[in-house]
């Protein structure tokens, strides 16, 4: 079973770690890695997630099944487990409670744009709205604070509201 977190158990929980990359900060940047296999036969790509080997092909909107998962989908539940994470994380840390918390994200596509249909349509999402209701005795400035810095410390949030150093290279008979 589960003990839950409290502010004084993740402040000390996160001590070391904070004082280690204060001291050493090389120590703090990692490489996270995914990896995936394309299908030999269908559209699809194979992805582990490190729980288990997901399968990801073509929306139904470019032609698709539906019977594989949408990267665009993953991308959007990667941004609602990561707020999630960050704003529970937070709210310990600001001693508030949460009795109840749902993320929601939700983004808009134009597939013209994916299909090459029509040149002046975006590839990827034009919009991206991320929402959550909570419950909570916490006064509305404490709450507001716990949305500035949950926006703040989401790794996903961040990385799609900044936009990363990008680079892609193709090797073949690799």
């Amino acid at each position: 079973m589960d003990t839950k977190i409290d502010a004084a158990s993740l402040r000390a929980m996160q001590a070391p770690l904070k004082e280690s990359y204060r001291n050493a900060p090389d120590a703090a940047t990692i490489t996270l890695k995914a990896h995936g296999e394309i299908d030999d036969v269908k559209i699809a790509c194979k992805v582990e997630t490190g729980r288990a080997i997901m399968e990801a092909g073509l929306h139904p909107a470019t032609g698709g099944s539906g019977a594989e998962l949408c990267s665009g989908d993953m991308l959007l539940e990667a941004l609602v487990a990561c707020a999630g994470v960050t704003l529970k994380a937070v709210a310990t840390a600001l001693d508030i409670n949460l009795t109840k918390g749902v993320i929601r994200a939700e983004g808009d596509l134009d597939f013209r744009g994916t299909l090459g249909v029509a040149k002046d349509a975006p590839v990827g999402f034009r919009a991206i709205r991320l929402a959550f209701d909570v419950e909570s005795e916490a006064p509305q400035e404490k709450l507001d604070t716990l949305l500035k810095l949950t926006e703040r410390y989401c790794v996903v949030f961040q990385t799609l509201n900044v936009k990363p150093e990008l680079t892609a290279t193709l090797k073949n008979g690799g």
